[in-house]
């Protein structure tokens, strides 16, 4: 057998698959609804595999260092695999751009050429001192330097004079000597200014020469760059950002050490940072092959969105735009991302998050703690990076409905329901489809082969699992690890293959290890601290069926059931619904026996009864309608005085007509049964009555099977309780005659006499009573 490909069945859910993933309008992703262990997620895996593989891989994403603004990141999107490539090529640029830009600024053209610039400014500020020098000595005037300036000192036959020497000389001469003094004063401004505009003229030639030689030693490297990643947007723009930056920090590339902000002795300038040349490869999907699919198992808000990461320097906590990471959506954009619904609600902001993203169709990477402080924090924000992906969400059908009704979101935002049966039809098609199931998980992990006689135990386990003759359980999480047990189990008795009994033997393991409460209720019932009865007749009491569910585990356990009337007001009272140990759909149960009693006896007089109804030894709450066909049998026997055959268990709900309703786990309430019969010893009239509807779903263990076929244990198929007391009373139920009357020696006559002397006493004393409208409303 061919090992499986895909899934075995689910129809509906495939077609809801295979629309949602290729339907590319907004709002189109999918809820996968289903119940663990279902195969949901490899079906989803198996299926996006096959979709994915003939689409193209999804382009790579970088953050870049904007130079406008170094606190907003630049996204640049190349095609698949060229990220890494062009962050090498970045790297390599800033190496080469150093050396070449070094070795420039060595070579004797510079040299000579800023020479050429010094001694033509050199040349002009002699030739403009030389002039104010003459213009000085024309006047009288001596100039000298000083830091405050050039300061200008008058001159008496050639000789500097001091200010009481001015103050002598007589009025014209000093106003001649000021006037020339005043008159050399300004030119000295001038030749000031004069000079500053010499310097800055200086600075600017050189610094133009400085641009001209960086440019022309590394702009055939960005030439190189364009023509390499020119056709991709937005990388043209980014190298003449670049160009733009090293031209304005040539110092940077000859070697010039970063001065410390805070020079200290005995601590070296540090080196300079080109990091901001660096790119940050986001997303590489050079080894992707088509569109990528990503399973998010911790889908928290980092995780999904990205994070902005810090380290520390100085004593601080610093970052920048090589500490931008990725998130579960920038990997799987362009593609498919996978999440558990649950997973994703579990984590603080995710859900939100996660809207957030697909309703924009973007993702902005945000920190949280700036979201929440009360205080504004200096961090990144880099540029938003648009998104294209299909969103799957995994969860059972539960939570779906839960999200749909409490967040509009849902409706808007995954629009397509892909809805997991928890069963498969059992056909023949399906019958193969879990042989190949099988195969594929004896290829899947190392197993050994199963031959035909454990396949067909193992469908046969599957229809167990679903409890029914008809279906087969698409849980196919339980049946690999059966099989995988089972193989266990032949290796260790030395099989070759698998057979029936291994698989047989490792179902049976598997119930043992979660029995253990079972066993102890069993041992309990064995020494008469639980009281069940399997022998004899009582009146007023019957073999209930209940089922415990442990979760991983699930049993039947038998529960006497007691009636007791009495002379009353038409009030059936069920203790455990008075004592709120009844769930409502138990107290919808009694109230529907009330209806049953007065459709069927209350016609002519008016129910002058008061019955008590419990579940004996039963101390937890009682739910479900289960047990409401085993409470009227039970109320019936105490009406009519005659006993119920103890060794017949019940199970089934009951409507107002007294037809007999389908429930559930009617399998294990026969087993648990069963086992209490044997406990206490079979005596071939034993057995359980269930409803005919239920039939069906019986998947009963071969032990059972071999009871009942050896005429050791018996299974009645009831329609009505009329054909359940007949069982349990020996006596015919009694049709309702012409007059409206029931044959007197039947379970009906003897009940509609026993209700008819009860309300004869009413009348004799009195006291009418009450109708159950009244009784209720009296509790409430």
């Amino acid at each position: 057998m061919e090992p499986l490909v895909g899934t075995v069945g689910q129809p509906r859910a495939l077609d809801a698959l295979e629309f949602g993933l290729a339907a590319t309008t907004h709002g189109f992703n999918v809820f996968v609804a289903g119940m663990p262990g279902s195969g949901r997620l490899s079906t989803v895996l198996d299926y996006l595999q096959t979709l994915a593989a003939d689409r193209p891989p999804p382009p790579d994403w970088v953050y870049v260092h904007d130079f406008a603004d170094g606190d907003r990141p630049d996204a640049i999107a190349l095609p698949a695999g060229r990220g890494v490539e062009f962050a090498r090529a970045m790297d390599e640029f800033v190496e080469a751009a150093r050396r070449e830009i070094q070795r420039a600024f060595e070579s004797e053209e510079y040299d000579r050429r800023q020479r050429e610039i010094l001694a033509e400014i050199a040349a002009e500020r002699e030739r403009e001192e030389q002039e104010l020098t003459s213009f000085a000595a024309e006047r009288m005037v001596a100039l000298k330097t000083t830091l405050m300036g050039v300061a200008s000192i008058p001159l008496v036959d050639g000789k500097p004079i001091t200010r009481e020497q001015f103050e002598q000389l007589p009025e014209a001469e000093r106003e001649a000597i000021a006037k020339a003094t005043s008159e050399v004063e300004e030119r000295a401004a001038a030749f000031v200014r004069q000079v500053r505009r010499l310097e800055q003229e200086a600075t600017r030639r050189v610094r133009e020469l400085e641009r001209e030689v960086a440019l022309y030693a590394f702009e055939p490297l960005l030439r190189e760059l364009r023509e390499r990643f020119g056709e991709i947007e937005g990388v043209l723009s980014y190298l003449d950002a670049v160009r733009d930056d090293v031209l304005d920090h040539i110092g940077d590339f000859r070697g010039e050490p970063e001065p410390p902000p805070l020079p200290l002795p005995g601590v070296p300038p540090r080196p300079r940072d080109f990091s901001r040349y660096s790119v940050n490869v986001l997303v590489d999907n050079s080894a992707t092959t088509g569109a990528p699919i990503v399973v998010e198992r911790n889908p928290t808000y980092y995780n999904l969105l990205g994070r902005i990461e810090y380290r520390p320097a100085f004593g601080a906590m610093v970052t920048d735009f090589r500490e931008v990471k990725a998130g579960a959506l920038h990997r799987a954009n362009g593609g498919f991302l996978v999440l558990e619904a649950l997973d994703v609600l579990r984590h603080p902001f995710a859900w939100e998050a996660l809207k957030r993203a697909v309703r924009t169709s973007e993702v902005r990477i945000e920190s949280l703690g700036e979201e929440f402080s009360t205080v504004p924090l200096a961090t990144l924000r880099p540029e938003p990076i648009p998104l294209d992906v299909k969103v799957v969400l995994i969860g059972s059908p539960f939570l779906y409905h839960l999200l749909f009704a409490f967040d509009e979101d849902l409706r808007e935002l995954f629009k397509v329901k892909a809805d997991f049966s928890p069963d498969l039809e059992w056909t023949r098609e399906h019958e193969r489809n879990y042989a190949a199931f099988v195969s594929r998980c004896v290829r899947d992990h190392g197993l050994r082969h199963f031959d035909a006689s454990a396949v067909a135990r193992v469908i046969e386990h599957g229809a167990r699992l679903r409890e029914s003759q008809r279906k087969l359980s698409a849980r196919l999480l339980e049946v690999s690890d059966v099989v995988a047990e089972a193989s266990f189990w032949a290796e260790r008795a030395g099989h070759e293959l698998v057979r029936a009994e291994d698989v047989e033997l490792a179902i049976r393991k598997r119930e043992f290890r979660s029995s253990l409460l079972e066993e102890r209720i069993r041992e309990l019932i064995a020494e008469g601290t639980i009281v069940i009865e399997t022998e004899g007749e009582r009146v007023g009491q019957v073999n209930g069926l209940a089922i415990l569910d442990l979760g991983d585990y699930s049993f039947g356990r038998p529960s006497r059931v007691s009636a007791r009337v009495s002379l009353g007001r038409g009030r059936v009272e069920s203790i455990e619904r008075e004592i709120e140990l009844s769930g409502p759909i138990h107290s919808k149960g009694v109230l529907i026996l009330s209806g049953y009693l007065q459709a069927t006896y209350a016609q002519e007089w008016p129910l002058a009864v008061s019955a008590t109804l419990t579940f004996e030894q039963s101390y937890d709450e009682v739910e479900g309608d289960s047990a409401s066909s085993t409470e009227l049998y039970a109320l019936l026997s105490a009406l009519s005085g005659l006993p119920l055959d103890q060794g017949i268990a019940v199970t089934g709900s009951v409507d107002q007509h007294g037809r007999v309703q389908a429930v559930g786990g009617v399998t294990r309430k026969i087993e648990g049964f069963y086992a209490t019969c044997v406990v206490q010893g079979l005596t071939g009239r034993q057995g359980v009555i269930v409803p005919a509807a239920n039939v069906r779903n019986l998947m009963l263990h071969e032990d059972v099977v071999e009871a009942v076929r050896a005429g050791r244990f018996h299974v009645w198929a009831v329609r009505t309780i009329d054909e359940g007391i007949e069982l349990l009373t020996g006596r015919r139920a009694g049709r309702r005659r012409a007059d409206g009357t029931f044959p007197p020696d039947s379970v009906h006559g003897l009940v509609a006499a026993r209700l008819e002397s009860y309300a004869r006493r009413l009348q004799e004393v009195g006291s009418a009573p009450e109708a159950p409208e009244q009784a209720q409303e009296e509790r409430r």
